[in-house]
């Protein structure tokens, strides 16, 4: 969980302000179908802002190894940038495996800071994007782990293959299929470093322009 320390604007850690002030001017490249679902996200969150609630968004994809973790983290530094103030952002999967580390260094060449804590087959990763902002910390799970809200979150489908696994996701409010390509396709390919960097922007993209909707009271 990422919790604003003050009132005060979030300063970024530069290489990441930079990156986010390149993606907010990109909006435009948003297909028109996509703004659709972006923005009944928005609108869900709108609606728990306005209440005054607390709004927790859980991201799911099959092994929350990429997708989900990439568009949760994102999702916490947007709301940090759009002071959303009372926004927590989470990732599970239909099955735990662990933050690939292909996906990690993708986080970290755009700007975040993206350091393990521990080892073994599924570690523990400390992620920062502000000095100003308790970093997250996050590792693969399933999507109603313990450490995951049980009841009243957003559940933003990230793959086609959780979406088509898990028509149900017991505890959400409201569930949205959000899905994204994977850049796994292109692991040990030439291309991979390319590809995963093109997916965390497009993940950023869509998550800032959706965040970038919601407004305070």
């Amino acid at each position: 969980m990422s919790i604003l320390n003050s009132d005060s604007k979030v300063k970024f850690y530069p290489s990441l302000e930079h990156t986010i002030s390149f993606l907010t001017g990109q909006f435009d490249k948003i297909p028109e179908e996509r703004r659709l679902i972006l923005n009944e996200l928005s609108a869900l969150v709108q609606a728990k802002v306005m209440q005054e609630e607390k709004t927790e968004v859980v991201f799911i994809c099959t092994h929350n190894s990429r997708r989900s973790h990439i568009a949760q983290l994102w999702a916490q530094a947007a709301a940090a940038y759009y002071e959303i103030a009372n926004l927590i952002s989470y990732s599970g999967g239909t099955e735990a495996t662990s933050f690939n580390p292909r996906a990690v260094r993708a986080m970290n060449d755009i700007g975040f800071r993206v350091d393990k804590s521990t080892e073994g087959e599924n570690p523990i990763y400390v992620v920062s994007f502000s000095e100003d902002v308790v970093p997250v910390f996050t590792f693969s799970k399933k999507y109603d782990a313990e450490s995951n809200p049980k009841e009243g979150f957003i559940a933003v489908m990230t793959c086609a293959d959780a979406d088509e696994k898990c028509p149900v996701v017991s505890g959400a409010e409201r569930r949205i299929s959000l899905p994204y390509d994977d850049p796994k396709d292109f692991d040990g390919t030439q291309e991979e470093s390319q590809r995963y960097i093109e997916r965390v922007m497009e993940i950023g993209r869509e998550i800032l322009f959706t965040l970038s909707n919601v407004k305070r009271i």
